[in-house]
């Protein structure tokens, strides 16, 4: 697996410890999507929804958990365009994100937005279950 640089220019994606994606925030994005990301952003001035709660004024980083949410709705469905705007989102509102680190058990899974850890080289090791 690829680390990520000391610069931060990559934003990665981790499901239950594994590297799934990774978004380069060097990468210029067309005056289409940033259109896009004004629209989502206004879109949420209106409010969200999170965590089964209504949020009329939503701050930046319950913004930034809305659309991690979605991303990892995006991913399960192979929703390539959305996960590409989702992780241009992220990456641009919030430039210090290193990890959106998604573990799961089941239907249910928790996000976790990560700016101070670096993903350094993994490999996952499946042990057989202890008798």
């Amino acid at each position: 697996m690829v680390g990520v640089s000391a610069e931060g220019k990559l934003m990665v994606v981790v499901i239950n410890g594994e590297l799934k994606l990774e978004y380069n925030r060097k990468k210029s994005i067309s005056k289409l999507q940033q259109k896009y990301l004004a629209k989502m952003d206004r879109d949420m001035d209106s409010g969200i929804t999170l965590n089964n709660e209504q949020i009329a004024l939503p701050d930046k980083t319950q913004r930034a958990q809305f659309v991690a949410d979605h991303l990892v709705h995006a991913y399960m469905k192979d929703n390539d365009q959305q996960i590409a705007a989702l992780c241009a989102y992220l990456a641009q509102t919030l430039p210090q994100l290193k990890q959106v680190r998604v573990d799961s058990v089941g239907d249910k899974y928790s996000i976790d937005l990560k700016f101070d850890a670096v993903l350094e080289n993994q490999v996952k090791v499946n042990f057989p279950p202890l008798q």
